[in-house]
């Protein structure tokens, strides 16, 4: 049994007003799991548990992107995002089959952006890569992109060319191990140079080949993408953190939260990548 802490000891970090969460995952009751994804995190953890969250590390807003373990069924994502009202926006997944008017209702109801996993259990992999951006850049949607990153020149050309605003995902999950001097880096730069192209920190002891407390080896690369393009960041806290199956697993949100925010020095970059460079992918979050 795992146990989910969602109060306690303030991070040592303060987090500026308006700062949004750009990737947690939540869930309620009555969707369930559906194969292949993964099962469903014990216990549900949900709106009701994040707003504890909210609370305790002082986020204002959030992006709620669905879970792999719904597939390609949106309706636990809407169900969420109504519980959390005005301040929450999300990430849905489509494919070329979805319909014009599911793809208006999923607007209507604060959907704005699609998801790309092309990993095991997720939903819609690369192989929908131009198609999901044909339907999302018509809505305006960002599409937020998850792949083993030490594969990022092979996908480099298809990135390129998407008219979407695109997020790079979790670090860019570069499995094989990155500095910031590799050409898998070099690569992202060109992505992000192009001026469609955010990346996000989130989920970082899920690639990161030396661990807690640090990460150093995602920290140093974390800090020169923040020396190259601080407007071109954004954060997420990675809530509920799904991969953790044990209480021994579960990372402590505010240490977290002080580590990787830490990796951002200047209050003027913090203030940029925690609550105005969402705005701009996610079509002005909160609009």
């Amino acid at each position: 049994m795992i146990e989910r802490t969602f109060t306690g000891e303030k991070p040592k970090i303060r987090l500026p007003k308006g700062t949004v969460d750009t990737q947690t995952h939540m869930f309620l009751p009555g969707y369930p799991a559906i194969d292949p994804g993964p099962p469903l995190p014990e216990g549900l953890p949900g709106p009701a548990e994040y707003r504890q969250v909210m609370d305790w590390l002082g986020i204002d807003r959030v992006v709620i992107t669905q879970g792999n373990a719904h597939q390609r069924d949106n309706e636990n994502l809407l169900a969420t995002l109504a519980a959390m009202g005005s301040i929450a926006r999300g990430v849905a997944v489509i494919d070329a089959d979805t319909g014009d008017a599911e793809l208006q209702r999923l607007h209507a109801v604060g959907v704005r952006g699609s998801r790309i996993m092309n990993l095991p259990g997720g939903a819609v992999g690369l192989e929908a890569l131009e198609a999901v951006d044909a339907r999302a850049s018509a809505l305006g949607w960002v599409v937020a992109v998850q792949f083993d990153g030490s594969e990022i020149a092979e996908h480099e050309a298809r990135l390129a060319a998407m008219k979407s605003r695109i997020i790079i995902d979790h670090h860019g999950k570069f499995f094989g191990g990155v500095t910031p001097q590799s050409p898998e880096i070099a690569v992202l730069k060109r992505l992000i140079d192009r001026g469609n192209c955010w990346f996000k920190f989130a989920g970082v002891y899920e690639s990161s080949k030396l661990g807690a407390p640090d990460y150093g080896d995602v920290a140093a690369v974390a800090k020169a993408m923040v020396a190259h393009a601080s407007e071109r960041i954004v954060w997420g806290t990675n809530w509920p953190h799904n991969l953790a199956r044990t209480t021994e697993d579960y990372p402590d949100d505010a240490a977290l939260l002080d580590t990787v925010v830490g990796w951002i020095d200047s209050p003027r970059d913090r203030q940029t990548i925690l609550v105005e460079n969402p705005c701009e992918p996610l079509r002005l979050l909160m609009s």
